[in-house]
């Protein structure tokens, strides 16, 4: 090691820390340092994994010493003695300690990308969830590299119990990252209020949840903090998901796991209307934000007798936002309840059958309620947006932008609602 490291003291929440920054703002100026020579869209994922291999170690080294404290001793190199605690064992040189150690030595990079790459083998319910070689293989200072590494070190991440400082480090992180990648990046990335909404509206107490483009797993966060809050039980409720993109796939492993979250998001990342992770689910609650008017998502005749369609027409090649619609029709259980996020020309196009499938959609009383959003809520489109409400266990509630009940009839449908 080139130098000793001044003594600092840790930080174990969110309030100030140099100066009147949070420690999110410190740790985001300091993760801008690595931009000079990578696009964000590639360091996010170095900065979220070290955040990550920081409480992994924060938790391990706790429950290590309540086993030597319990004179278990003989225990600790055991990972079973881990994972009944929902604690993740880390191997010696994947600990935090020693990344932090070594965090000015020339192969930092690839000292990181070991440690991962171990926690990962060491821990089947890691299987795919943590970056393969981004530290090493991008080329990072190891200077820059090395200061990031002593800013989360000023973490700690386990000190209040009731507070989920990781947790909204990570989250805080996600919508910078989003925000920074502008239009055509961040799709990983619902705003936080928009989720929170769906959340509320559909209220996912008990069962099963599932999204079909989960992104990085804020649905799931959010749908655990809404059961946590109105004092419920976790355990009452089954999280499914899919993501095609490999990368944000690894994301919302890792935003799962850094709160104890268990999740089946698929053996691997695949497309959902061509590699079905879950063919068999009917989910209780389904929250979503798929990609927006998704162009040429199949092509000619590709999936045009797809049981999904059943009782509807085929969605048009050119525009995606029907086949979610009803991809997640066919996912619902038979008091299922869904509440996603698609573009506001979803409630009123009649181009290529959308009109009449939409017709078929409230005929079958489906529609419980829409809302048409403000605009300017998404980092990476302008593009005004609407919540779509279905169930099949209530009658359907359409409402004008008075706040007023209209005819259930009509295949158009606002509310225009205040911002979140």
């Amino acid at each position: 090691m080139a130098g000793k490291k001044s003594p600092r003291s840790k930080a174990s929440g969110t309030s100030a820390a140099k100066g009147d920054k949070s420690i999110e703002q410190s740790l985001w100026d300091t993760a801008n340092k690595l931009r000079g020579s990578v696009e964000s869209s590639e360091y996010k994922h170095v900065v979220l994994s070290l955040i990550f291999l920081k409480f992994a170690s924060d938790k391990f080294e706790r429950r290590r010493a309540q086993l030597i404290a319990e004179g278990s001793e003989q225990y600790v190199d055991m990972v079973e003695f881990y994972a009944m605690r929902n604690v993740f064992y880390l191997p010696e040189k994947s600990r935090w300690r020693y990344v932090q150690q070594n965090a000015r030595q020339a192969d930092i990079a690839l000292k990181v990308d070991t440690a991962l790459a171990t926690i990962e083998k060491t821990n089947k319910a890691l299987a795919g969830a943590l970056p393969d070689n981004y530290s090493s293989r991008l080329g990072l200072d190891p200077a820059k590299l090395s200061s990031l590494i002593d800013s989360i070190d000023d973490i700690d991440t386990v000190a209040d119990q009731e507070t989920d400082v990781v947790g909204r480090v990570y989250e805080y992180f996600l919508g910078k990252f989003a925000a920074s990648e502008g239009k055509g990046g961040g799709e990983f990335y619902t705003p936080k209020c928009i989720v929170k909404l769906l959340a509320e509206m559909i209220e996912p107490y008990k069962g099963k949840i599932y999204d079909p483009c989960c992104g990085s797993g804020g649905m799931f966060v959010q749908s655990v903090k809404f059961v946590e809050s109105h004092e419920g039980n976790q355990k009452d409720i089954s999280i499914y998901g899919q993501e095609n993109v490999g990368t944000t796939y690894k994301l919302a492993k890792m935003n799962l796991a850094i709160r104890g979250i268990a999740g089946n998001l698929g053996d691997v990342a695949g497309d959902t209307f061509f590699k079905d992770q879950h063919p068999d689910l009917k989910a209780d609650f389904i929250m979503a934000n798929p990609p927006f008017n998704q162009k040429a998502w199949r092509a000619g005749d590709e999936l045009v007798d797809d049981p999904r369609w059943a009782g509807y027409d085929v969605p048009p090649v050119g525009n995606a936002n029907y086949a979610w619609i009803q991809h997640m029709i066919s996912k619902l259980c038979e008091h299922g309840t869904a509440g996603f996020v698609l573009a506001n020309g979803s409630m009123s196009s009649n181009s290529s059958g959308e009109g009449d499938i939409r017709r078929k959609i409230i005929e079958n009383d489906l529609v419980d309620c829409m809302m048409a959003l403000p605009g300017q809520l998404f980092y990476t489109t302008q593009v005004p947006v609407c919540l779509w409400f279905l169930s099949k266990t209530k009658r359907a509630l359409t409402i004008d932008n008075q706040g007023e009940r209209v005819t259930r009839g009509t295949t158009s449908m606002v509310h225009r609602g205040s911002r979140p």
